[in-house]
């Protein structure tokens, strides 16, 4: 016999057959593992990170999107931002917008033979121990003037009910944001993903108004919602009715997400700066009043569980300062509320940033970790790709220094749910000179972390973690290892402690 059971109570050895090797209970303390979101993009439009182009086979989509994943997972990250809906069209199997040309090659194309390219992501990811948050974009609905035709189901087609929703805006077709249908449209949408899939997140970018377009006199082509403002303007102003619609549309969203799923966490990476001279040194485009984000507020009301502002400049550059960002960004926060930057990792040996090297990656990173309290640091890569390219060697810089150690995805408090009850079972089978160890919980424990101690003078280690319902192969057998269940906001519940004994 192979196997021999650990349960409550724990008062038996745990052998392996054939090996000699001893396990048992013990009440030996261990530390709280650290804690750091660490994410990347992948970006589906313009097939930007997946899939490389439209139209591939089923079977190498999936296995470009498990070579991501897998990069994301050997690296260190614990979770991933997939964006399923870039232009009013879904990467998913959808009900109210149609399929994605960018995964089939025409709008409306289900995959054939036919896939849910987010439900096989979601899977992929957590067997990897890897969070999947959902990203959408709200508003765009045709990003150039060259795009191929798309379905009657989409909204930019004369045929559909939005059709006279959606505003011209240089190349871009936008669905109007001020208009009370548009933004229940888009809350449904996004909300349907969330009540259908095991996301762990809902994120969008800052796509809301769009960025301002210049003539060749550098004034600013006006958005087209004149109408719609004198219908609803209420007498505002119009930058200060256009920031309410994107206050409620942020606002609302997040209720209604935590009315379906009260635990799942919604973010929001914006223009990383909220006005020039916040903080005094910094220049750059006024996102509070050209593109309508008052992303500050969001903080201050707690409207969102994480904010991702785009901090993509260098830690030396006189205007965008990053060290000077964080620290403001942080200073608006008194909700407590994570703060998770966006980082350029793909600007590395890039023409838009010649100069910039992994070390500025490791540097903004720790800029982050000393302003960011250590309960709740995180950072998103811009983007995956630039990760499976190992862009200016950025995999070994970051596996030798920022990633040496495992992390987990910080604890949100403010959501719901409970700190799990110490695992029930816990099951180790000899595979060769390592382990498999399997479990059983509660309803409570959405993930499990493991952390072991390779000898005994060696200090404890986060492996990582893995879904509740899933299972754990060690290469080896360390001295001591411990099981953490973890709730779905991030709550730990007590470690079960196993020492071995020779």
């Amino acid at each position: 016999m192979r196997r021999l059971l650990a349960s409550l109570p724990l008062f038996a050895l745990l052998a392996f057959t054939g090996c000699g090797s001893l396990y048992a209970p013990t009440s030996e303390e261990v530390p709280a593992p650290p804690r750091e979101f660490r994410a990347a993009w992948i970006a589906t439009v313009h097939n930007i990170d997946w899939p490389s182009k439209p139209g591939l086979p089923v079977a190498e989509q999936q296995r470009e999107l498990l070579v991501l994943l897998d990069r994301a997972a050997s690296l260190g990250l614990n979770a991933v931002v997939f964006q399923v809906r870039p232009t009013c069209d879904a990467l998913y199997a959808s009900e109210i917008e149609p399929w994605s040309r960018y995964l089939t090659g025409r709008s409306g194309q289900a995959p054939e033979p036919f896939y849910d390219p987010l439900e096989f992501a979601v899977r992929e990811a957590h067997l990897r121990g890897l969070e999947l948050h959902a990203w959408f974009n709200p508003y765009r609905a045709r990003p150039g003037d060259d795009e191929p035709p798309v379905v009657p189901q989409h909204v930019s087609h004369p045929d559909s009910p939005l059709y006279s929703a959606i505003r011209p805006y240089g190349k871009l077709l936008l669905l109007d944001p001020g208009l009370p249908e548009v933004q229940a449209y888009s809350t449904r949408v996004i909300v349907d993903v969330a009540q259908r899939y095991d996301v762990d997140g809902i994120h969008m970018d800052d796509y809301f108004y769009p960025y301002p377009l210049e003539r060749p006199d550098e004034s600013v082509v006006p958005f087209p919602d004149a109408e719609t403002f004198a219908r609803y303007g209420g007498g505002k102003s119009r930058s200060e009715w256009r920031r309410e619609n994107v206050n409620g549309f942020v606002k609302n969203l997040t209720q209604a997400i935590h009315a379906v799923e009260p635990w799942l966490k919604v973010g929001i990476a914006p223009f990383g700066i909220w006005r020039p001279k916040h903080p005094g040194s910094v220049r750059g485009m006024d996102a509070y009043e050209a593109i309508s984000t008052d992303t500050r507020r969001w903080l201050y009301e707690g409207w969102i569980d994480y904010l991702s502002p785009q901090l993509y400049w260098g830690t030396e550059f006189p205007e965008q300062r990053f060290s000077h960002l964080i620290r403001w960004w942080e200073d608006q926060n008194p909700t407590g509320r994570h703060l998770w930057p966006g980082i350029a990792t793909r600007w590395i040996e890039s023409k838009r940033d010649p100069t910039r090297d992994a070390q500025e990656i490791l540097d903004q990173i720790g800029w982050i970790r000393s302003t960011v309290p250590v309960v709740r640091p995180g950072h998103i890569h811009w983007n995956l790709g630039a990760l499976v390219e190992d862009r200016g060697g950025i995999v070994a810089a970051l596996g030798g220094d920022s990633y040496r150690e495992a992390a987990l995805v910080p604890a949100s408090p403010w959501l719901a749910g409970e700190a799990p009850a110490a695992l029930e079972d816990v099951d180790l089978e000899a595979e060769g000179e390592g382990l498999v160890i399997r479990w059983s919980a509660d309803s409570k424990t959405r993930w499990v972390a493991l952390q072991v101690r390779d000898a005994a003078s060696k200090p404890w280690r986060l492996v990582g973690v893995r879904r509740a319902g899933g299972a754990w192969t060690l290469p080896d057998r360390p001295a001591a290892l411990a099981l953490r269940p973890v709730g779905s906001s991030g709550l730990l519940g007590p470690a079960r402690v196993l020492a071995r004994s020779e």
